[in-house]
């Protein structure tokens, strides 16, 4: 879905001769540099400059008529968002009633519509339409601002401010009166966070120490002295006391918030190869200098250098272990903590964990072998090294050896 800009606000209600009506309109210039009060508003009078590219109207009598019972709705349907995908329009509204005997027909029906492109993302305006259906329910409450005429004219301008400044700035601050102030703001959906698994290693993007704990709850204490980038998730819950479930979820919520990254088990069997963005190293002094500072094991010594740094990095490949690194090169020699120099080139996206995943290809003779093996059922390649000895307790030189002495095992690399 692609996200685009508003094409149009309209303001409709229900009127007590007229019935179903958009009162007014307000609509998009093709120029988004053209200034406030050149939008074109329509059915009724108001300033505009350059208006020659703007067409007389975005949502036509015609679709209106088409789409009317869903914009003054029935009262199952009001004060809910809702969103009308027809026609190449994406039309967004809350529909809102206000029971009075003071109005005709004891009742005072509108809504304030967004209309968009309809391959558009709308997810990002559906709380504004909510809030300005708050606005104008709050207003007329108090004010009578859409029931009396007067006031009700100030609106043609309100709509093409809010049209402009959402527009222009993905928001707006828009007074009303002395004691009434619209402020809207869009805010991009975030993502959801990926699922936290028992072999993942979480990790700190900054020092914990700099962190509140006690805003934080009782789960997410408990569980804090364990997250050093080394220990798995499984085994935070088993240090903790914490139900493992519990654990995932506190993660996945420091995950949501930027507070940690997931980074794969470090052991010296690991395979890692180097990414394009290792050049970032070169370009950016910033990172450079980052990357040195944190992969140097002795501050109070010559600092690492770069090119070792690069060295090692440039070192990494699919029939390297790190094991086989630090026996080639000792990093410790050139200052340089390799556990340090994996974490941040995996976290930095400069280097890729490579895992192991293995698989069973039965031969003719025992197609219908049962799995009577506990570990059989991770036979199939969808399961990696790490995630296998997490859920079986195996150790990795023990799930090695089990594929080593089955001639039907593969591994596979990725």
């Amino acid at each position: 879905m692609a996200t685009g800009k508003l094409e149009c606000i309209f303001f409709s209600e229900f009127h007590p001769t007229a019935g179903h009506k958009i009162t007014y309109q307000v609509v998009r210039c093709e120029n988004d540099a053209i200034p406030v009060s050149s939008v074109r508003v329509l059915n009724q009078i108001a300033q505009c400059w350059m208006i020659s590219k703007v067409p007389e109207e975005y949502v036509s009598r015609e679709l209106f008529d088409t789409l009317h019972v869903y914009i003054i709705t029935k009262p199952e349907l009001q004060n809910r968002l809702i969103t009308i995908n027809a026609l190449g329009h994406k039309i967004i509204g809350c529909p809102v009633s206000i029971q009075n005997v003071k109005y005709s027909r004891n009742a005072l029906l509108f809504n304030l519509c967004f209309v968009c492109n309809a391959s558009m993302d709308t997810a990002p305006y559906e709380p504004l339409v909510k809030k300005l259906a708050n606005y104008l329910l709050t207003l007329e409450l108090e004010s009578g601002f859409l029931s009396n005429e007067k006031s009700k004219e100030r609106l043609p301008s309100i709509l093409a401010d809010l049209l402009s400044q959402l527009n222009s700035n993905g928001k707006c601050s828009i007074p009303i009166n002395e004691s009434n102030t619209i402020h809207l703001k869009i805010v991009p959906p975030t993502k959801d966070p990926p699922a936290v698994l028992e072999h993942h290693v979480p990790m700190f993007l900054t020092d914990k120490n700099a962190f509140d704990s006690s805003q934080w709850d009782l789960t997410s204490q408990q569980i804090l002295p364990y997250i050093d980038g080394v220990n798995h998730v499984q085994r935070i819950a088993t240090e903790a006391d914490v139900d493992i479930n519990l654990v995932k979820i506190c993660l996945q919520n420091m995950l949501y918030y930027g507070v940690i990254t997931i980074v794969p088990i470090f052991q010296y069997s690991n395979v890692y190869i180097t990414q394009p963005d290792i050049n970032r190293l070169v370009e950016d002094e910033a990172l450079r200098e980052e990357c040195i500072k944190y992969v140097t094991r002795n501050e109070m010594a010559s600092p690492a250098t770069l090119r070792s740094i690069i060295h090692l990095y440039g070192s990494l490949r699919s029939d390297i272990s790190v094991k086989d690194l630090c026996l080639r090169f000792d990093p410790r020699s050139l200052n340089i903590d390799e556990r340090h120099l994996i974490q941040f080139g995996v976290i930095r996206g400069l280097i890729k964990r490579l895992h192991q995943y293995p698989v069973r290809v039965l031969d003719g003779g025992e197609q219908h072998r049962t799995h009577q093996q506990p570990l059989d059922r991770y036979m199939n390649g969808h399961f990696n090294f790490d995630e296998i000895c997490c859920k079986t307790g195996q150790s990795h030189q023990e799930l090695e050896d089990y594929v080593e002495n089955d001639a039907n095992i593969y591994v596979l690399w990725k």
